[in-house]
């Protein structure tokens, strides 16, 4: 997604790193939430790539834990939805523009 390597981002904090930092600190709270039990589904947050493109993802992480049930660390599954983010965009100016249309066609 990010163009990235895998021996780039390695070892490297995903939210130092590559979370624009208006965002650090939200998605850090969900890491640091799924780390303590509390797993967060469908959270949104832009990441850029190598060539600096923005790209929407939607983030659910989950808490892993030992056969002990303590947590050991965090699942995260990212999916890119831009496209779906700009088809949002666009169906809302289109229904801006339509009652637009209708408010002028009815004065």
């Amino acid at each position: 997604i990010t163009g990235y390597s895998k021996e780039k981002v390695m070892g490297q904090s995903l939210v130092n790193v590559y979370i624009s930092e208006d965002f650090r600190e939200s998605v850090k709270s969900v890491f640091d939430d799924a780390l303590d039990g509390k797993g967060t589904a469908n959270f949104e947050f832009p990441i850029f790539t190598k060539d600096r493109r923005r790209i929407e993802i939607l983030l659910n992480a989950t808490t892993r834990c030992n056969v002990k049930g303590e947590a050991i660390g965090v699942l995260g599954v990212g999916q890119d939805i831009t496209e779906r983010k700009m088809v949002e965009i666009e169906k809302a100016t289109v229904a801006q523009e339509l009652q637009a249309f209708i408010d002028t066609a009815n004065a």
